[in-house]
């Protein structure tokens, strides 16, 4: 069984592996694998290639075309529009890795051992980076053992929270947040599964980003229930829309920025697993600044107000997820932000743990 790791323990892994070794990535589609690779390793100044061996019908497709060189009489392959020709270090990012035919795999056997391709050696410091989807429901090709055993394996599993976090600062709808926030397992949903002749569609993070951009540029009719109901699947839209029509959870912007005191009424009615999202709402808030600086002093006092709030007997287990919170490695922003402007709350906050 791989190790099970999430976004942020991704990064840490990225970087602490050398180039010289190979990284597989196993895991659902639609789980941010490449955006994260892109992003982590574009920041670094790292040229990212992302091929898709699934979509490759011949070897070709992948070390190049064939030619006749007149001066030798010997064949050479043409370079594929990827390769790099500065001399730069990049890194290949082979995605859908168990799709790919087999003829197109044994070109993959050199380029992991000796970082060459149809006699060509890509720059010294170039990385290879795989991603296979794992699961019944996936049509897949079996992966040789002397393949398979030239790669770190690992299974990219990301959390909800750091899928809201990231959620939040992209500035998703408001209300596909609130939903994931309420109801996590409803983030990744099984791929399309065959039923008959037909297949179900069912959610997953690629498609609540859709919903998302969906609903920022659309009234919610009947019309685009079904429109919805075609990216996520039925029993989720149904479910997502039932949701966001019932009772609305205080939200972080009416316990930071609002008067406190009137949040208490709709706060006193919550169940723990709904002021867990609250806990994690007001978070992602502070997190992502999602506050004017004039207003700092504002979101200080009502951040320790809803702490203070959660202090009674009823809510305790709430308390101790807010504490939970702020004791993860998920939110350092607000860490900071509590070390530095609510002296007197993380001083409450540390008592309190100690005190469990």
């Amino acid at each position: 069984m791989a190790v099970r790791i999430n976004a942020r323990e991704l990064e840490n892994l990225l970087a602490a592996t050398p180039a010289s070794q190979n990284i597989m990535l196993t895991g659902k589609h639609g789980i941010g694998k490449s955006q994260i690779l892109e992003k982590f390793f574009t920041a670094h100044g790292e040229r990212v290639v992302i091929l898709f061996l699934g979509q490759m019908s011949d070897p070709g497709d992948l070390i190049g075309l064939p030619r006749l060189d007149e001066m030798s009489g010997k064949t050479l392959f043409m370079p594929p529009y990827w390769f790099p020709t500065d001399g730069k270090p990049v890194v290949l990012f082979l995605d859908e890795l168990n799709r790919a035919r087999p003829e197109v795999l044994q070109t993959i056997m050199d380029l992991t051992l000796n970082r060459t391709l149809a006699g060509r050696k890509l720059p010294e410091g170039s990385r290879v980076i795989s991603a296979v989807n794992d699961g019944e429901e996936y049509q897949l090709t079996d992966l040789d053992p002397a393949l398979v055993s030239r790669f770190n394996i690992y299974e990219f599993k990301p959390t909800a929270q750091e899928w809201l976090l990231w959620a939040s600062k992209a500035g998703l709808d408001s209300r596909v947040i609130d939903f994931i926030s309420e109801y996590p397992e409803m983030l990744d949903g099984a791929a399309f599964t065959r039923e008959d002749q037909g297949l179900e569609k069912s959610p997953d993070r690629r498609g609540w980003e859709r919903v998302s951009k969906v609903l920022q540029t659309n009234e919610v009719t009947p019309l685009l229930k079904t429109v919805i109901a075609g990216i996520i699947g039925m029993p989720a839209a149904s479910k997502f829309f039932a949701t966001i029509n019932q009772k609305k959870l205080p939200s972080a912007r009416e316990i930071l920025l609002g008067d406190f005191a009137k949040q208490k009424t709709a706060l006193k009615r919550c169940s723990t697993p709904e002021l867990a999202s609250v806990n994690e709402s007001v978070f992602r808030f502070i997190e992502t600044n999602g506050y004017e600086e004039k207003d700092a002093a504002k979101v200080t006092a009502n951040f320790a107000a809803y702490f203070d709030y959660l202090s009674g007997e009823k809510f305790r287990e709430a308390q101790a997820h807010f504490a939970n919170l702020y004791s993860s490695s998920l939110y350092p922003a607000t860490m900071t932000f509590v070390i530095m402007k609510c002296p007197e709350l993380y001083k409450k906050i540390t008592e309190f743990v100690r005190s469990i």
